[in-house]
Protein backbone atom coordinates (compact mmCIF):
# COMPACT_ATOMS: atom_id res chain seq x y z
CA UNK A 1 0.00 0.00 0.00
CA UNK A 2 1.65 3.82 -1.34
CA UNK A 3 0.47 5.78 2.10
CA UNK A 4 -0.72 9.36 0.75
CA UNK A 5 -0.37 11.70 3.53
CA UNK A 6 -1.96 15.56 3.64
CA UNK A 7 -1.95 17.89 6.41
CA UNK A 8 -4.75 20.42 6.84
CA UNK A 9 -2.28 22.96 7.91
CA UNK A 10 -1.05 23.09 4.89
CA UNK A 11 -2.62 24.94 1.21
CA UNK A 12 -0.96 22.97 -0.42
CA UNK A 13 -1.25 19.49 0.91
CA UNK A 14 -5.09 19.83 0.57
CA UNK A 15 -4.63 21.40 -2.73
CA UNK A 16 -3.55 17.96 -4.25
CA UNK A 17 -5.45 16.05 -2.11
CA UNK A 18 -8.34 17.49 -3.77
CA UNK A 19 -6.85 17.31 -6.78
CA UNK A 20 -6.53 13.14 -6.21
CA UNK A 21 -10.06 12.87 -4.85
CA UNK A 22 -11.63 14.87 -8.06
CA UNK A 23 -8.97 12.78 -10.37
CA UNK A 24 -10.37 8.89 -9.56
CA UNK A 25 -13.03 7.37 -7.32
CA UNK A 26 -12.25 7.20 -3.64
CA UNK A 27 -13.83 4.34 -1.23
CA UNK A 28 -13.55 4.82 2.38
CA UNK A 29 -11.89 2.35 4.60
CA UNK A 30 -11.38 2.55 8.07
CA UNK A 31 -10.44 5.42 9.79
CA UNK A 32 -7.45 7.14 10.86
CA UNK A 33 -7.36 10.11 13.88
CA UNK A 34 -11.48 9.82 13.18
CA UNK A 35 -11.12 10.66 9.56
CA UNK A 36 -11.97 8.37 6.92
CA UNK A 37 -9.28 6.75 4.88
CA UNK A 38 -9.62 6.83 1.28
CA UNK A 39 -8.27 3.84 -0.74
CA UNK A 40 -8.29 3.80 -4.70
CA UNK A 41 -6.51 0.83 -6.06
CA UNK A 42 -2.87 0.40 -4.35
CA UNK A 43 -3.54 3.86 -2.64
CA UNK A 44 -4.30 4.87 0.87
CA UNK A 45 -5.07 8.60 1.45
CA UNK A 46 -5.04 9.84 4.99
CA UNK A 47 -5.86 13.80 6.46
CA UNK A 48 -4.13 14.30 9.63
CA UNK A 49 -4.28 17.90 11.64
CA UNK A 50 -0.35 17.90 12.73
CA UNK A 51 2.34 19.26 10.45
CA UNK A 52 4.04 16.85 7.96
CA UNK A 53 7.51 17.47 10.00
CA UNK A 54 6.85 16.18 13.16
CA UNK A 55 4.44 13.26 11.80
CA UNK A 56 6.70 10.73 13.64
CA UNK A 57 5.84 6.90 12.95
CA UNK A 58 2.71 7.89 10.77
CA UNK A 59 3.54 4.63 8.89
CA UNK A 60 3.53 2.54 11.56
CA UNK A 61 0.62 4.04 12.93
CA UNK A 62 -1.51 3.68 10.53
CA UNK A 63 -0.73 0.07 9.64
CA UNK A 64 -2.13 -0.53 13.09
CA UNK A 65 -4.92 0.98 12.50
CA UNK A 66 -5.53 -0.85 8.95
CA UNK A 67 -4.10 -3.53 9.45
CA UNK A 68 -1.64 -3.38 6.16
CA UNK A 69 1.35 -2.91 5.26
CA UNK A 70 3.01 0.45 4.22
CA UNK A 71 4.99 -0.40 1.60
CA UNK A 72 6.19 3.48 0.55
CA UNK A 73 4.93 7.14 2.10
CA UNK A 74 4.41 10.15 -0.08
CA UNK A 75 4.07 13.18 1.98
CA UNK A 76 1.27 15.88 0.16
CA UNK A 77 3.32 19.61 0.92
CA UNK A 78 3.94 22.50 0.09
CA UNK A 79 7.60 24.30 -0.32
CA UNK A 80 9.28 27.43 0.27
CA UNK A 81 11.61 29.93 -0.87
CA UNK A 82 12.96 33.22 -1.25
CA UNK A 83 13.00 33.29 -4.91
CA UNK A 84 9.31 32.56 -4.95
CA UNK A 85 10.27 30.76 -8.30
CA UNK A 86 6.77 28.27 -9.15
CA UNK A 87 8.36 25.54 -8.28
CA UNK A 88 7.00 21.45 -8.07
CA UNK A 89 9.88 19.15 -5.92
CA UNK A 90 10.29 15.71 -5.02
CA UNK A 91 12.25 14.85 -2.38
CA UNK A 92 13.40 12.26 0.08
CA UNK A 93 14.31 13.15 3.53
CA UNK A 94 16.25 13.08 6.75
CA UNK A 95 19.16 14.84 8.61
CA UNK A 96 22.78 14.17 7.94
CA UNK A 97 23.74 16.92 10.19
CA UNK A 98 23.82 15.92 14.21
CA UNK A 99 20.71 18.20 14.87
CA UNK A 100 17.07 17.92 13.65
CA UNK A 101 15.42 21.55 13.45
CA UNK A 102 12.66 20.49 11.16
CA UNK A 103 11.84 17.62 12.27
CA UNK A 104 13.14 13.82 12.09
CA UNK A 105 16.36 12.39 14.11
CA UNK A 106 19.62 14.16 14.17
CA UNK A 107 22.23 12.17 12.41
CA UNK A 108 19.46 9.83 10.15
CA UNK A 109 17.94 9.25 7.45
CA UNK A 110 14.59 7.73 6.28
CA UNK A 111 14.82 5.19 3.49
CA UNK A 112 14.38 6.69 0.18
CA UNK A 113 12.77 5.15 -2.86
CA UNK A 114 14.88 5.64 -5.82
CA UNK A 115 13.09 4.40 -8.38
CA UNK A 116 9.56 5.72 -7.69
CA UNK A 117 11.20 9.12 -6.35
CA UNK A 118 13.09 9.47 -10.12
CA UNK A 119 10.07 7.75 -11.90
CA UNK A 120 7.75 10.45 -10.24
CA UNK A 121 10.15 13.33 -11.33
CA UNK A 122 9.78 12.12 -15.24
CA UNK A 123 6.34 12.06 -14.14
CA UNK A 124 6.08 15.78 -13.08
CA UNK A 125 8.47 16.92 -16.04
CA UNK A 126 5.44 15.51 -18.69
CA UNK A 127 2.31 16.29 -16.76
CA UNK A 128 3.81 19.95 -16.51
CA UNK A 129 4.32 21.02 -20.17
CA UNK A 130 2.94 24.59 -20.34
CA UNK A 131 2.33 24.98 -16.88
CA UNK A 132 5.27 27.62 -16.04
CA UNK A 133 6.70 25.78 -13.15
CA UNK A 134 10.06 24.30 -13.06
CA UNK A 135 10.40 20.49 -12.17
CA UNK A 136 13.70 19.77 -9.61
CA UNK A 137 14.74 17.33 -6.85
CA UNK A 138 15.45 18.74 -3.91
CA UNK A 139 18.54 17.24 -1.63
CA UNK A 140 17.73 15.17 1.44
CA UNK A 141 16.53 17.49 4.69
CA UNK A 142 14.01 17.66 6.98
CA UNK A 143 11.43 14.86 9.36
CA UNK A 144 9.41 13.20 10.04
CA UNK A 145 10.91 9.91 11.54
CA UNK A 146 9.44 6.91 9.81
CA UNK A 147 11.11 3.38 8.68
CA UNK A 148 9.53 2.78 5.47
CA UNK A 149 10.62 4.43 2.21
CA UNK A 150 9.19 8.09 2.02
CA UNK A 151 9.02 10.70 -0.55
CA UNK A 152 8.16 14.75 -0.36
CA UNK A 153 5.89 15.61 -3.65
CA UNK A 154 5.48 19.86 -3.59
CA UNK A 155 3.97 22.93 -4.79
CA UNK A 156 6.33 25.45 -4.45
CA UNK A 157 7.80 28.61 -3.91
CA UNK A 158 5.58 30.62 -2.17
CA UNK A 159 1.97 31.31 -0.78
CA UNK A 160 0.90 32.69 -4.31
CA UNK A 161 1.39 28.73 -5.85
CA UNK A 162 0.09 26.64 -2.90
CA UNK A 163 -3.35 27.17 -4.01
CA UNK A 164 -2.99 26.89 -7.61
CA UNK A 165 -5.27 24.33 -8.89
CA UNK A 166 -3.40 23.05 -12.04
CA UNK A 167 -0.32 22.89 -9.90
CA UNK A 168 -2.26 20.48 -7.91
CA UNK A 169 -3.75 18.71 -10.85
CA UNK A 170 -0.32 18.06 -12.06
CA UNK A 171 0.77 16.34 -9.50
CA UNK A 172 -2.07 14.46 -8.89
CA UNK A 173 -2.50 13.14 -11.86
CA UNK A 174 2.13 12.67 -12.46
CA UNK A 175 1.28 10.78 -9.11
CA UNK A 176 -1.21 8.40 -10.01
CA UNK A 177 -0.21 8.11 -13.55
CA UNK A 178 3.68 7.45 -12.55
CA UNK A 179 5.09 4.48 -14.56
CA UNK A 180 8.04 3.21 -12.16
CA UNK A 181 11.24 2.91 -14.01
CA UNK A 182 13.82 0.12 -12.39
CA UNK A 183 17.51 1.71 -13.02
CA UNK A 184 20.33 1.43 -11.65
CA UNK A 185 20.89 3.53 -8.33
CA UNK A 186 22.71 5.85 -7.15
CA UNK A 187 23.29 8.70 -4.52
CA UNK A 188 24.50 11.96 -5.11
CA UNK A 189 27.14 14.50 -3.67
CA UNK A 190 28.09 18.00 -4.31
CA UNK A 191 26.28 20.63 -5.88
CA UNK A 192 23.25 22.97 -3.86
CA UNK A 193 19.64 22.51 -2.22
CA UNK A 194 18.12 21.98 -5.48
CA UNK A 195 20.30 19.47 -7.04
CA UNK A 196 20.05 20.74 -10.52
CA UNK A 197 22.60 18.25 -11.50
CA UNK A 198 20.83 15.12 -10.04
CA UNK A 199 17.67 16.75 -11.45
CA UNK A 200 19.17 16.48 -15.25
CA UNK A 201 20.69 13.42 -15.21
CA UNK A 202 17.41 11.66 -14.00
CA UNK A 203 15.36 13.56 -16.75
CA UNK A 204 17.71 12.29 -19.16
CA UNK A 205 19.44 8.73 -18.03
CA UNK A 206 18.46 5.85 -17.18
CA UNK A 207 19.61 6.05 -13.79
CA UNK A 208 17.78 6.11 -9.76
CA UNK A 209 18.32 8.43 -7.55
CA UNK A 210 18.09 8.53 -3.70
CA UNK A 211 19.31 10.52 -1.03
CA UNK A 212 21.90 13.73 -1.66
CA UNK A 213 24.48 15.01 -0.15
CA UNK A 214 24.77 18.85 -0.56
CA UNK A 215 28.58 20.83 -0.99
CA UNK A 216 26.88 23.00 2.29
CA UNK A 217 27.01 19.81 4.36
CA UNK A 218 30.68 18.09 2.61
CA UNK A 219 32.25 21.16 2.56
CA UNK A 220 31.99 22.12 6.57
CA UNK A 221 32.64 18.13 7.14
CA UNK A 222 35.90 16.19 8.10
CA UNK A 223 36.72 12.87 5.64
CA UNK A 224 35.42 10.57 8.11
CA UNK A 225 32.13 12.43 8.40
CA UNK A 226 31.55 12.51 4.61
CA UNK A 227 32.93 8.53 4.15
CA UNK A 228 29.40 8.04 7.37
CA UNK A 229 27.35 10.57 5.45
CA UNK A 230 27.79 8.46 1.97
CA UNK A 231 27.55 5.24 3.71
CA UNK A 232 24.00 5.88 5.59
CA UNK A 233 22.80 7.60 2.20
CA UNK A 234 23.70 4.08 0.62
CA UNK A 235 22.04 2.32 3.37
CA UNK A 236 19.06 4.17 3.36
CA UNK A 237 19.02 4.58 -0.61
CA UNK A 238 16.86 0.87 -1.39
CA UNK A 239 19.79 -0.93 -3.07
CA UNK A 240 22.33 2.23 -4.24
CA UNK A 241 25.64 1.10 -4.72
CA UNK A 242 27.16 4.20 -6.69
CA UNK A 243 27.90 7.99 -6.13
CA UNK A 244 27.33 10.09 -8.20
CA UNK A 245 29.37 13.02 -8.01
CA UNK A 246 28.39 16.78 -9.13
CA UNK A 247 31.99 17.33 -10.19
CA UNK A 248 31.28 21.01 -12.24
CA UNK A 249 30.18 22.21 -8.11
CA UNK A 250 33.70 21.77 -6.87
CA UNK A 251 37.26 22.23 -7.92
CA UNK A 252 38.90 19.19 -9.97
CA UNK A 253 41.15 18.23 -6.69
CA UNK A 254 38.00 18.20 -4.36
CA UNK A 255 35.90 15.92 -6.94
CA UNK A 256 38.83 13.80 -7.08
CA UNK A 257 39.69 13.83 -3.62
CA UNK A 258 36.00 12.71 -2.92
CA UNK A 259 36.38 10.17 -5.24
CA UNK A 260 38.94 8.28 -3.89
CA UNK A 261 37.56 8.64 -0.52
CA UNK A 262 34.73 6.94 -1.58
CA UNK A 263 36.33 4.34 -3.67
CA UNK A 264 38.63 3.82 -0.54
CA UNK A 265 35.17 2.76 1.24
CA UNK A 266 34.31 0.48 -1.70
CA UNK A 267 31.64 2.13 -3.49
CA UNK A 268 31.94 3.05 -6.93
CA UNK A 269 31.67 6.65 -8.36
CA UNK A 270 29.28 7.16 -12.08
CA UNK A 271 28.96 9.90 -14.44
CA UNK A 272 26.54 10.93 -16.81
CA UNK A 273 28.87 9.03 -19.74
CA UNK A 274 28.14 5.64 -18.07
CA UNK A 275 24.88 5.62 -17.83
CA UNK A 276 22.11 4.70 -20.64
CA UNK A 277 19.92 7.58 -22.27
CA UNK A 278 16.05 7.20 -21.54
Amino acid sequence: MRLLVCSLEDIASVNIRDRLMESVEWKESGTFQDRPVLVHGNDALVTIEERHLFADDIDQRVRDALGQKVECVIFLSRHRAASGIPTLTVHPIGNFAMKADFGGRPGMLVPSSPDLMTSLLRSMQRHASGLGYQISFEVTHHGPWLTTPTIYLEIGSSESQWPDVKAGETLARSLLEVDVLKAVKAIGLGGGHYAPRFSEVALNKKVSIGHMITNHFADSATDEDIALAVKKALAASEGAELVYIHKKSMSRSRATHLKGLIRQMGADVIDSSGLEDL
